[in-house]
């Protein structure tokens, strides 16, 4: 993330250097990824240090302090802020960082701080003004499909290829997901074709697919559950003693298909983008603004938490108060597990201690700095509280 910050910065850091056409169209890019980048950072440590419009430079750690994390908060939403406001809803190139994608970043920044208006208003003018809908439920099953990478659900997603960048040797290089191989199954033998093998990590819990009413038609696309696909499917296999936990039940939005891979490593250049941010997230985030904020708006926050369940197939729900709030919650879990965001949203509503076995209140909030970091600063940035 700091390496990713710095490219940011060094942009900016000469941005009145020089002109040219477009510019003020890739500084609102520039913005972007930098407030992306800063969220990530102080979603899971905290305080962290921080420069505005400069580098890092090898011998800064002695200097810089830890910046508080409401002054964080404030950069990523100045940098979404302009980025909205000079960015257009749709780009020439695919991939590249539009409007839609600045307003659903700095909602979720807001709802992140407890700002529910301000996360409401900036959600709704996406909701109503932007290019975006949800996969209709005919479409939804090919959501994480290669061939549906992009799609007109997807607000902003990350890029990866199958290029190895020239070199093996040189792991920064890798332009590919390598989280998507340690997700599949182990000494996996797909008779179908479909699936490709992985390291068994990250697996889905009983738990969670117990979560999923019947008839959700997300449950299949969301969850493999190995044991019936290989009743399914004669021929079939895979090795149920290799994986560090075993469940029998395996992220299906993020493993690996057959054909992905071009050169390489299979594991280090997986070519499935990550889909930071889509349309249905955003529509359960301005549910959750609409009922959270000081004066609730629980009638559009019911219109936006039923439209991601029409699309499921199931039946509407009219709840209101804390019962659409924990009903909203509960959406969040089904529609986006195994994207990544389900630890981030119990920390942030306080839920995280009595959901998560072993989770210590006023420590496993944030993650511990990596001791090197401590030790490259002459240990003048202090570790998170607890570790």
């Amino acid at each position: 993330m700091y390496e990713a910050v710095n490219r940011c910065n060094y942009i900016m850091e000469f941005q009145d250097k020089t002109d040219f056409p477009n510019k003020t169209s890739v500084i609102a890019q520039t913005r972007f990824l930098r407030a992306y980048y800063n969220f990530i950072l102080v979603k899971w440590w905290g305080d962290v240090p921080m420069l505005v419009d400069k580098r890092i430079r090898f011998g800064d750690q002695f200097s810089i302090d830890k910046t508080p994390r409401a002054e964080v908060y404030a950069l990523i939403e100045a940098d979404l802020i302009f980025a909205a406001a000079n960015l257009p809803y749709v780009q020439n190139e695919t991939g590249r960082v539009t409007k839609g994608a600045a307003q659903a970043l700095l909602g979720k920044a807001y709802l992140y701080q407890d700002k529910f208006s301000e996360a409401g208003t900036v959600l709704q003018d996406l909701i109503n003004n932007g290019p975006h809908r949800l996969l209709t439920s005919t479409e939804y099953p090919n959501m994480f499909e290669r061939d549906w990478e992009n799609n007109i659900e997807s607000i902003f997603e990350v890029q990866y290829s199958d290029s190895d960048g020239g070199s093996f040797d040189c792991f920064q290089c890798l332009e590919g997901n390598y989280s998507v191989y340690f997700n599949g199954p182990r000494g996996f033998v797909d008779s179908t074709g479909k699936f490709d093998a992985g390291y068994s990590f990250n697996v889905i819990t009983q738990e969670v697919v117990d979560v999923f009413e019947p008839g959700d038609l997300r449950a299949e696309t969301s969850i493999l559950d190995i044991e019936q696909y290989i009743a399914d499917n004669p021929g079939s296999s895979y090795d149920p003693t290799a994986g560090y936990e075993q469940t029998g039940y395996f992220n299906r939005k993020y493993i690996a298909r057959k054909g992905d891979l071009n050169i390489g490593d299979a594991a280090l250049t997986n070519p499935d983008n990550y889909r930071a941010i889509r349309f249905a997230d955003v529509l359960l985030m301005a549910a959750e603004a609409l009922n959270r904020k000081p004066s609730p708006d629980d009638a559009t926050a019911i219109i936006y938490l039923n439209r991601v369940r029409s699309r499921a197939m199931l039946a509407d729900v009219n709840f209101t108060g804390i019962n659409l709030t924990n009903a909203i919650y509960k959406e969040r879990r089904v529609e986006l597990v195994g994207e990544g965001h389900r630890f981030f949203d119990l920390v942030r509503t306080g839920r995280a201690a009595q959901e998560i076995n072993g989770f210590t209140a006023g420590k496993n909030e944030l993650f511990p700095i990596p001791i090197e970091e401590i030790q490259l600063s002459g240990n003048r940035w202090a570790q998170n509280p607890g570790y």
